[in-house]
């Protein structure tokens, strides 16, 4: 069988289900007004929560950088062969000290460090209990481990509790994320920990939708429900969205992150991010650090978001984090709308199934510190006329 064969077809039915996924291509740099597919747009589909992908004082440190002959663009190997610059040590460490823990490690991409955390840790007759809508990666790390993988019914503490209960041998761990990235709502992270701790369990949250974002400095869930993890509790955080650059880390204690860089074969069998980037990364974590006037922004566009929807009548999640899913229902309709709106001027993604449940396709708004309150209103205002449009 060719792949042409066995693939043509499955191809041919995303399409007619309206699920073929295409790249859109930009001309600008990532920023609110950009140039998309050759259009004109106010971006509000990009995870660039606090507006720091373009920042003037990250290009400036780059720049810096450039001019430096100690560092290279390429890392040239891996972290435990030659690849580890002092700008990833320092990193590493500056980013454990903001959040409180021993030790934090770097890996180039959050899906890796979701895989090596619990393909590491978990092992045969352990088992993993993870909330139905966690992210992909958080999942796919599951079912790569030789845990069990059990699930429980989204934020359903009642159904965790029984689960862990259930279990009888072997080590559990619990994983969720911070702020679920296609509803925009928190785990909580009170009544996780707690259930964890009472279990003996070890508690793992992928918060990249959290740092950057929520509570004092930024440091996202924990801080802002006023829960201190433990030391058996794993933080994953990316650099790729509030933070602006791109990357990810693993933040907990010291025998985690010597176990990750001892047994993880994501960490240990890969180049090492570019130092360029772990420069651009230290200076994106001071701006993100001192971002609370970008935070407030971003609260205010979120209740003038929610506001201006709900008097709209639009069916809104119930999300008070810069992820305001629109809830169209249908994949057909979720496409019709975003085409829409493309042609009014707002760039904004139909997010389908599988990524969502059937029957939950949606408009999945992300609003950010580098918007306008004008942005906000010019958006509602194109919802309106769309809905008008679509329902007349």
């Amino acid at each position: 069988m060719s792949i042409e064969s066995r693939f043509n077809p499955l191809l041919q039915q995303r399409t007619a289900q309206h699920l073929y996924r295409q790249r859109p291509l930009t001309f600008t740099a990532q920023q609110a007004e950009m140039q998309i597919n050759g259009l004109s747009v106010i971006n509000f589909s990009s995870n660039d929560y606090l507006g720091l992908a373009n920042d003037a004082a990250i290009r400036e440190a780059v720049m810096q950088g450039l001019q430096d002959k100690t560092l290279s663009y390429g890392s040239g190997a891996a972290h435990l062969v030659t690849g580890h610059h002092l700008h990833h040590h320092l990193l590493e460490d500056e980013l454990a000290d903001w959040l409180g823990c021993e030790r934090a490690l770097l890996f180039s991409t959050g899906y890796m460090a979701n895989l090596a955390v619990q393909q590491t840790l978990m092992q045969k007759g352990d088992t993993i209990l993870a909330d139905k809508l966690n992210h992909a990666s958080l999942i796919d790390g599951a079912l790569h481990s030789e845990a069990d993988l059990k699930r429980y019914p989204h934020l359903d503490m009642a159904a965790l509790e029984r689960r862990l209960t259930q279990v009888n041998h072997g080590q559990a761990m619990i994983t969720t994320d911070g702020v679920f990235s296609m509803d925009g709502d928190m785990a909580p992270l009170s009544n996780i920990l707690n259930l964890a701790e009472s279990q003996q369990a070890w508690l793992m949250v992928d918060d990249a939708h959290g740092f950057g974002m929520l509570g004092k400095q930024g440091k996202g869930c924990f801080d802002v429900q006023g829960v201190k993890p433990t030391a058996d509790t794993i933080l994953i955080g990316t650099l790729g969205k509030a933070f602006g650059t791109s990357g990810a880390f693993v933040a907990g204690s010291q025998t985690l992150i010597e176990s990750l860089i001892q047994f993880a074969r994501p960490y240990i069998y890969t180049t090492a991010m570019s130092p360029l980037n772990a420069l651009a990364s230290r200076a994106a974590l001071k701006r993100v650090i001192e971002a609370e006037p970008e935070r407030a922004r971003l609260q205010q566009h979120i209740q003038q978001f929610r506001q201006g929807a709900q008097a709209l009548g639009l069916q809104l999640w119930e999300s008070q984090t810069a992820i305001q899913p629109i809830i169209l229902g249908s994949s057909e309709t979720a496409i019709e709308w975003s085409d829409a709106l493309k042609q009014k001027g707002f760039w904004i993604t139909a997010i389908r199934p599988p990524t969502v449940p059937v029957g939950q396709a949606r408009l999945r708004v992300t609003l950010s510190a580098g918007h306008t309150s004008e942005h906000i209103e010019t958006l509602l205002d194109a919802l309106n006329a769309v809905q008008t449009e679509i329902q007349s």
